[in-house]
């Protein structure tokens, strides 16, 4: 667990301004900035991936590769699936799945797992990157008891104190704005939680090796409806910082 170097990963520069508790000097390998730094002690190796599959896919490989990076997390933000959740709420992955992986067929898209090939059948197709059962109880003995302050007045979403979840998350390739796309997505994969990098790390990582664990933390800035394109741009700097105040909690039990 903690003797390994934990490679560190967010997206966007607002998802990292409260990760790190000190940094060095950045390398620049491959158009990413690594530098590293420490979370709640435990010497790390940050690095902003930008958006989307492949640049977190790039982000990972070279944490692994360059840097021997033995574990990984990833922080930010996510928009919510599940009716039950609210902005606020925090969703710590035990499955990812890539949703926009797969084929279209006459009036339905089938999911099917990345790298699979159609044309030999069906046997390889189920999608998604389970974590290990021993990671996720670590993870849930880590988060017990932890409460998040209630929400600021001034993000107008009324008087709510964020939870911290456990469940699956989605990625894919394209911000969800569309009510009837939220609806489907929760409906087909009981899933909490949708993003654009998750997926990729877990399969980066799993390709690389069964052993190494992966956290993803996810605050929701959103609810992947028809408004989150307002709502994300309101909600994310108070997001950012519910993810981080989380990914400290559990960095030294991964």
């Amino acid at each position: 667990m903690a003797n390994r170097l934990l490679g560190v990963i967010s997206a966007l520069p607002e998802e990292f301004a409260h990760l790190s508790d000190q940094s060095g000097p950045a390398h620049r390998i491959g158009g990413h900035s690594f530098w590293r730094g420490r979370i709640a002690g435990r010497e790390a190796v940050f690095v902003e991936s930008g958006a989307g599959k492949v640049n977190a896919g790039v982000a990972t490989s070279l944490l692994l590769d360059r840097f021997d990076c033995g574990a990984l997390m990833l922080c930010g933000v996510a928009g919510g699936l599940d009716p039950a959740l609210g902005v606020g709420d925090v969703v710590i992955g035990t499955h990812h799945v890539q949703h926009d992986y797969g084929t279209h067929r006459e009036g339905y898209f089938l999911t099917i797992q990345p790298g699979s090939r159609p044309s030999r059948g069906t046997d390889d197709w189920k999608p998604g990157y389970p974590e290990s059962e021993t990671l996720v109880a670590r993870l849930k003995e880590a988060a017990n008891g932890l409460e998040l302050e209630p929400l600021p007045a001034e993000i107008g979403v009324g008087a709510r104190k964020p939870g911290v979840h456990f469940g699956t998350i989605l990625t894919g390739d394209c911000f969800i704005n569309a009510e009837d796309y939220r609806q489907r997505l929760h409906g087909e994969f009981a899933a909490k939680a949708v993003e654009m990098e998750g997926g990729a790390v877990a399969q980066v990582a799993r390709r690389w090796s069964i052993d190494i664990p992966f956290v993803n933390v996810r605050c929701l800035s959103d609810l992947a409806g028809r408004r989150s394109h307002l709502d994300f741009r309101a909600f994310l700097p108070i997001a950012a910082k519910y993810a981080s105040q989380v990914a400290h909690r559990l960095a030294p039990a991964i």
